[in-house]
Formats: C-alpha cells, sequence, structure tokens
C-alpha cells in the first residue's frame, strides 16, 4: 500500500514540493517500514525493506524511508567517512543540490563552512547558476556536485566552474547517472519533450545519458580524476544490505 502510493505521488507533483512534503513524511515511512534487513548507513537505522524509486523504469527497494537516501547517496556517504577528512578537517564545502540525506548532517559540522547552492532547491543558500557562479576563484577546498550535470545543457561550462572556484589541491565529486555500457555520452538538443526525455534519457529533465567518456571530459577541463571503485572493498552482503548499486564509479576529481 504505501509502495503504490508513494510511486503514484512521485510522478505528479515537482521536485521542490516533494522535498518540503518529505520533512512530514519521512517520520511515518520510518515507523510503518521498521525492521532488520536493510539498513540506511547515513542514520544507521533498518528497516524490512526500501521504497521504490525511479522515472523511466522503477528500481524497486532502493530508497531510504529515513534519510530518503538512494544508492549513490549511501555509497558516497561510505566513502567520505572511511576515505576523506571531510568529517575531521576544517574547510570550506560547496554543495550544489544539496540533498536531504546529507543537508543537516553537513550543517551540525562546527568544523566545515558549508554553503549550498542552486537555482530551485528550497535547501539553497545561494541561487546560482552552476555555469555562472557567484564566487570567487579557487574559493572552496570541497565540492559535492551529484546528479546536477546531466541536467545542464552546457556542461562544459559547468565543468569549468567547478574547477575554478576549487582550490588546488582541493576535491569535487561530481557523480552523474552513468551507462556504463555506453562508451560515448549521447546527447540530442532536439528532444524537448519531457515524456521523450524520461524515455531516452531517463528523467524528464535530463538532457544527456553520460557514457564511459565523461571521466576522460572531466580530465580535459584540468582534473586529476579518479573514476573509484569502492564497492570493491565492500562484502556481497555489506552492498545488499545497503542497498548498493555494485558497479557504480564514483567521479572523484582533484585540481592541482
Amino acid at each position: 500500500m504505501i509502495k503504490s502510493i508513494f510511486k503514484s505521488v512521485l510522478g505528479v507533483f515537482p521536485r521542490p514540493f516533494l522535498i518540503k512534503a518529505s520533512y512530514y513524511v519521512r517520520p511515518f515511512l520510518s515507523f510503518f517500514l521498521r525492521g532488520n534487513k536493510y539498513t540506511d548507513p547515513i542514520d544507521n537505522k533498518s528497516f524490512y525493506t526500501f521504497l521504490p524509486y525511479g522515472y523511466a523504469i522503477q528500481r524497486p527497494n532502493v530508497l531510504s524511508p529515513s534519510t530518503l537516501s538512494l544508492e549513490r547517496h549511501r555509497l558516497l556517504w561510505l566513502y567520505l567517512k572511511s576515505n576523506t577528512n571531510l568529517f575531521t578537517k576544517p574547510q570550506k564545502l560547496l554543495h550544489f543540490a544539496p540533498e536531504q540525506a546529507f543537508y543537516k548532517r553537513f550543517k551540525k559540522l562546527k568544523h566545515i563552512e558549508y554553503i549550498t547552492t542552486d537555482l530551485l532547491s528550497p535547501l539553497a543558500d545561494v541561487k546560482a547558476d552552476i555555469c555562472n557562479l557567484p564566487f570567487k576563484n579557487n574559493s572552496f577546498d570541497f565540492i559535492l556536485c551529484n546528479h546536477v550535470l546531466e541536467h545542464i545543457p552546457n556542461d562544459t561550462k559547468a565543468m569549468k566552474e567547478l574547477y575554478r572556484v576549487l582550490k588546488p589541491g582541493g576535491t569535487a565529486i561530481l557523480q552523474i547517472p552513468q551507462d556504463y555500457s555506453l562508451e560515448k555520452t549521447f546527447e540530442d538538443n532536439t528532444i524537448t519533450d519531457p515524456k521523450e526525455r524520461t524515455k531516452i534519457f531517463g528523467q524528464y529533465d535530463h538532457v544527456r545519458v553520460y557514457g564511459m567518456d565523461y571521466f576522460e571530459k572531466l580530465r580535459s577541463i584540468g582534473f586529476i580524476v579518479d573514476a573509484n571503485d569502492y564497492c570493491k572493498k565492500l562484502t556481497t552482503k555489506e552492498i545488499d544490505k545497503y542497498r548498493l548499486y555494485p558497479k557504480e564509479l564514483i567521479p572523484i576529481c582533484y585540481k592541482k
């Protein structure tokens, strides 16, 4: 029953509305779906099932009832906790289109100067276009920009802006939905109908499907890129317990 309702709501209401509404819905979802089969590593709460998610194709058992995290968020959280100094070292963090799963947790970190930005998100401190950022060169030690670039027509310009505002020695994690069987990125700017975009690109507001050339494009901007296969450090049991996508690569970018 809960899953059916959730599927219907996802396809009808715009994302800013869903973000606001979710604050009231999450406690009920967490209560009714509590169990011990699957665990969200972000808050360590466990459930007998996760919720479905997806526009073109509904992926079952992937959306955490408590943090509303997806596979990519949980994988990123595990990586950040174990492989970075984000939770221990004073630094300046820029977060694009801030995910609810992370927003309050980063806000509470006293050693971080945390700035969020987006054009539409109600969680954004700074309303800004990623292709024309209002920040000085070399401003941030760490950047999180996850599942944003696939929405941007001129992603090259956006990547250059990300590179510009990142400090030398800084880190940017730039996750995107990626087809690992696709050698080259596919895009067609003549496709503007939301239904066609959903069918071809996977979501009504996506403008491309990234292939394996994504990492090389980031390198062409100037980034040093690590296509990190973090799931290789986890057991099959852990991957299932946290509901991760075992083939996902994390694009970790550095600036000299």
